[in-house]
Protein backbone atom coordinates (compact mmCIF):
# COMPACT_ATOMS: atom_id res chain seq x y z
CA UNK A 1 0.00 0.00 0.00
CA UNK A 2 2.94 2.34 0.74
CA UNK A 3 4.30 2.03 -2.82
CA UNK A 4 0.88 2.74 -4.29
CA UNK A 5 0.47 5.85 -2.11
CA UNK A 6 4.02 7.03 -2.89
CA UNK A 7 3.26 6.84 -6.63
CA UNK A 8 -0.05 8.61 -6.07
CA UNK A 9 1.66 11.36 -4.04
CA UNK A 10 4.17 11.87 -6.86
CA UNK A 11 1.34 12.13 -9.37
CA UNK A 12 -0.53 14.64 -7.15
CA UNK A 13 2.64 16.76 -6.80
CA UNK A 14 3.17 16.66 -10.57
CA UNK A 15 -0.43 17.70 -11.34
CA UNK A 16 -0.37 20.47 -8.73
CA UNK A 17 2.91 21.81 -10.13
CA UNK A 18 1.67 21.67 -13.73
CA UNK A 19 -1.44 23.65 -12.76
CA UNK A 20 0.47 26.22 -10.67
CA UNK A 21 -1.09 25.19 -7.36
CA UNK A 22 -4.61 26.05 -8.46
CA UNK A 23 -6.18 22.62 -7.91
CA UNK A 24 -8.07 21.79 -4.75
CA UNK A 25 -8.77 18.19 -3.75
CA UNK A 26 -12.00 17.93 -5.78
CA UNK A 27 -10.42 19.04 -9.04
CA UNK A 28 -7.35 16.92 -8.25
CA UNK A 29 -9.59 13.87 -7.74
CA UNK A 30 -11.32 14.49 -11.08
CA UNK A 31 -7.96 14.85 -12.83
CA UNK A 32 -6.64 11.67 -11.23
CA UNK A 33 -9.79 9.82 -12.34
CA UNK A 34 -9.34 11.11 -15.91
CA UNK A 35 -5.82 9.64 -16.05
CA UNK A 36 -6.84 6.26 -14.67
CA UNK A 37 -6.35 6.55 -10.90
CA UNK A 38 -9.47 5.24 -9.12
CA UNK A 39 -9.08 7.08 -5.83
CA UNK A 40 -11.51 8.49 -3.28
CA UNK A 41 -11.65 12.27 -2.81
CA UNK A 42 -11.11 11.85 0.95
CA UNK A 43 -7.84 10.04 0.26
CA UNK A 44 -6.78 12.82 -2.13
CA UNK A 45 -7.67 15.46 0.47
CA UNK A 46 -5.62 13.63 3.14
CA UNK A 47 -2.62 13.16 0.84
CA UNK A 48 -2.70 16.80 -0.26
CA UNK A 49 -2.76 17.84 3.41
CA UNK A 50 0.20 15.54 4.16
CA UNK A 51 2.08 17.08 1.22
CA UNK A 52 1.04 20.56 2.39
CA UNK A 53 -0.51 21.30 -1.01
CA UNK A 54 -3.16 23.97 -0.84
CA UNK A 55 -5.19 25.51 -3.61
CA UNK A 56 -4.17 29.09 -4.32
CA UNK A 57 -7.15 31.31 -4.99
CA UNK A 58 -6.69 33.68 -7.92
CA UNK A 59 -7.47 37.28 -7.06
CA UNK A 60 -10.06 38.81 -9.36
CA UNK A 61 -9.09 41.90 -11.33
CA UNK A 62 -10.80 45.17 -10.52
CA UNK A 63 -13.82 45.93 -12.70
CA UNK A 64 -15.57 49.23 -12.19
CA UNK A 65 -18.61 48.60 -14.40
CA UNK A 66 -22.02 48.65 -12.72
CA UNK A 67 -25.45 49.46 -14.05
CA UNK A 68 -27.17 49.61 -17.42
CA UNK A 69 -25.04 49.85 -20.59
CA UNK A 70 -25.36 53.14 -22.46
CA UNK A 71 -27.77 54.80 -20.02
CA UNK A 72 -25.56 57.68 -18.89
CA UNK A 73 -23.78 59.18 -21.91
CA UNK A 74 -23.45 58.28 -25.59
CA UNK A 75 -20.13 57.38 -27.19
CA UNK A 76 -19.32 60.71 -28.83
CA UNK A 77 -15.64 59.83 -29.26
CA UNK A 78 -16.49 57.02 -31.71
CA UNK A 79 -12.95 55.57 -31.55
CA UNK A 80 -11.36 58.81 -32.82
CA UNK A 81 -8.66 59.02 -30.17
CA UNK A 82 -6.87 62.07 -31.60
CA UNK A 83 -7.34 65.83 -31.29
CA UNK A 84 -6.30 68.69 -33.58
CA UNK A 85 -5.58 71.08 -30.71
CA UNK A 86 -5.01 70.96 -26.92
CA UNK A 87 -7.94 70.61 -24.51
CA UNK A 88 -10.44 69.36 -27.11
CA UNK A 89 -10.56 65.66 -26.22
CA UNK A 90 -9.59 64.16 -22.88
CA UNK A 91 -9.74 60.51 -21.81
CA UNK A 92 -9.73 58.98 -18.35
CA UNK A 93 -9.83 55.58 -16.66
CA UNK A 94 -9.10 53.88 -13.35
CA UNK A 95 -6.24 51.37 -13.44
CA UNK A 96 -5.29 48.89 -10.73
CA UNK A 97 -1.68 47.91 -10.14
CA UNK A 98 0.46 46.54 -7.32
CA UNK A 99 3.42 48.16 -5.59
CA UNK A 100 5.25 46.17 -2.91
CA UNK A 101 2.27 43.79 -2.70
CA UNK A 102 -0.25 46.60 -2.12
CA UNK A 103 -3.04 47.37 -4.59
CA UNK A 104 -3.09 50.95 -5.82
CA UNK A 105 -5.51 52.69 -8.16
CA UNK A 106 -4.45 55.35 -10.66
CA UNK A 107 -6.92 57.79 -12.19
CA UNK A 108 -5.32 60.00 -14.89
CA UNK A 109 -6.74 62.43 -17.45
CA UNK A 110 -4.91 62.37 -20.77
CA UNK A 111 -5.11 65.06 -23.47
CA UNK A 112 -5.40 63.30 -26.84
CA UNK A 113 -3.69 66.20 -28.62
CA UNK A 114 -0.21 65.30 -27.33
CA UNK A 115 -0.70 62.47 -24.81
CA UNK A 116 0.02 64.81 -21.90
CA UNK A 117 -1.26 63.77 -18.48
CA UNK A 118 -3.38 66.76 -17.48
CA UNK A 119 -4.07 65.47 -13.95
CA UNK A 120 -3.84 62.27 -11.94
CA UNK A 121 -4.66 60.79 -8.54
CA UNK A 122 -3.42 57.63 -6.85
CA UNK A 123 -5.21 55.97 -3.94
CA UNK A 124 -5.50 52.63 -2.16
CA UNK A 125 -9.22 52.44 -2.99
CA UNK A 126 -11.17 52.99 -6.23
CA UNK A 127 -13.78 55.08 -4.36
CA UNK A 128 -15.32 58.25 -5.81
CA UNK A 129 -12.86 60.73 -4.21
CA UNK A 130 -10.09 59.20 -6.37
CA UNK A 131 -11.94 60.30 -9.53
CA UNK A 132 -13.46 63.42 -7.96
CA UNK A 133 -10.06 64.84 -6.91
CA UNK A 134 -8.57 63.97 -10.31
CA UNK A 135 -11.44 65.82 -12.02
CA UNK A 136 -11.02 68.92 -9.83
CA UNK A 137 -7.27 68.91 -10.48
CA UNK A 138 -7.89 68.69 -14.26
CA UNK A 139 -10.53 71.44 -14.17
CA UNK A 140 -8.20 73.77 -12.24
CA UNK A 141 -5.65 73.50 -15.07
CA UNK A 142 -8.17 74.14 -17.83
CA UNK A 143 -7.46 77.37 -19.77
CA UNK A 144 -10.21 80.00 -19.88
CA UNK A 145 -12.88 79.07 -22.43
CA UNK A 146 -11.62 75.52 -23.05
CA UNK A 147 -14.36 72.88 -22.87
CA UNK A 148 -12.96 69.46 -23.74
CA UNK A 149 -15.02 66.35 -24.31
CA UNK A 150 -14.15 63.93 -21.48
CA UNK A 151 -14.31 60.27 -22.51
CA UNK A 152 -14.29 57.28 -20.16
CA UNK A 153 -15.48 53.72 -19.90
CA UNK A 154 -18.76 52.99 -18.10
CA UNK A 155 -17.16 52.61 -14.68
CA UNK A 156 -19.46 53.42 -11.79
CA UNK A 157 -17.38 56.48 -10.84
CA UNK A 158 -18.18 58.10 -14.20
CA UNK A 159 -21.87 57.26 -13.85
CA UNK A 160 -22.00 58.81 -10.38
CA UNK A 161 -24.25 61.87 -10.20
CA UNK A 162 -21.56 64.10 -8.59
CA UNK A 163 -19.16 63.43 -11.47
CA UNK A 164 -21.80 64.03 -14.13
CA UNK A 165 -23.09 67.19 -12.40
CA UNK A 166 -19.58 68.62 -12.14
CA UNK A 167 -18.96 68.06 -15.86
CA UNK A 168 -22.28 69.73 -16.65
CA UNK A 169 -21.52 72.70 -14.33
CA UNK A 170 -18.23 73.27 -16.14
CA UNK A 171 -19.75 72.84 -19.60
CA UNK A 172 -17.77 69.70 -20.45
CA UNK A 173 -19.29 67.10 -22.74
CA UNK A 174 -19.32 63.54 -21.38
CA UNK A 175 -18.66 60.56 -23.65
CA UNK A 176 -18.60 56.90 -22.67
CA UNK A 177 -17.40 53.76 -24.44
CA UNK A 178 -19.88 50.98 -24.89
CA UNK A 179 -19.45 48.02 -22.57
CA UNK A 180 -17.27 45.24 -23.93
Amino acid sequence: AGDKLAALKDRIREIQQRHKGRYGYRRMTATLHSVGHAVNSKVVRRLMAELDLKCTVRVKKYKSYRGEPGRIAPNKMERKFTAEEPNRRWVTDVTEFKVAGEKLYLSPVLDLFNGEIVAHQIDTSPHYPLVGHMLEQALSRLPEGARPMLHSDQGWQYQYYRYRNRLEEMGLEQSMSRKG
